[in-house]
């Protein structure tokens, strides 16, 4: 199902759908039943994620060119600069128990040694936001418009709705309790930030950011580097 703009919508638009149907209690509920839990849920939420994601990938790669506004030399940059940035947030995010957002549960969580979380309490949404405000700029035709705006929108919005969510789930005490150190200016704490991400962690997300640049020629069709 690739080959025109309406493609790539209808791509665009499942994959929005399919977010916000997992969180609706009246539908995840049944669904962690059936799957044998909330862990059964995630592996198999996540397997879909990625089959729409290749989807969207596809139907990106086979629609018409639609220029909107031309490509700067300068733009080509900006991926290369900003997604090791947010490759390291999305290992971090997705290995660092997290109570508040995306990532592998709460399951461990120190609220005195948060990692990420100080920096964020949602590492994973703001790599996407940045992997896909970084991908806007300096690809300026409808079909790039169609995929990485909505996807820009919802990294931007999902904080928010997720605070305001988990608060209401955990009650103002337990929250405050939680999220005491988290979410903190990075100027304030850089070396105990670091400190608690741990190398490893840091390591993966410059590994990731490899793979994406040696994957990138043969998936997407286009050089990544200026």
């Amino acid at each position: 199902m690739t080959g025109g703009l309406w493609q790539l919508v209808l791509a665009v638009v499942v994959f929005l759908a399919s977010h916000r149907l997992t969180n609706q209690p009246a539908f995840r509920r049944p669904a962690e039943a059936l799957l044998g839990g909330k862990r059964g849920f995630t592996i198999a939420y996540s397997i879909l994620s990625v089959l729409l994601l290749a989807w969207m990938i596809a139907a990106y790669g086979d629609a018409p060119m639609v220029l909107v506004w031309g490509q700067q030399s300068w733009m080509r940059w900006l991926p290369p600069l900003v997604m090791p940035v947010a490759c390291v947030l999305a290992v971090a995010g997705l290995t660092t128990p997290n109570p508040f957002s995306i990532g592998p549960g709460a399951k461990g969580y120190d609220p005195n040694h948060p990692g990420i979380l100080r920096l964020t309490r949602h590492p994973v949404l703001w790599a996407a936001a940045l992997w896909a405000g970084a991908h806007v700029v300096p690809n300026g035709d409808v079909a790039a418009l169609i995929l990485f705006v909505p996807l820009l929108l919802l990294a931007l919005v999902g904080p928010k709705l997720l605070d305001r969510k988990r608060r209401r789930d955990l009650g103002l005490d337990e929250w405050t309790r939680l999220a005491a150190l988290t979410d903190e200016p990075l100027a304030v704490m850089p070396t105990v930030l670091f400190r608690e991400i741990g190398w490893p962690r840091i390591f993966g997300g410059l590994v990731l950011y490899g793979a994406l640049l040696a994957l990138h020629q043969p998936v997407i069709g286009a050089w990544p580097l200026p």
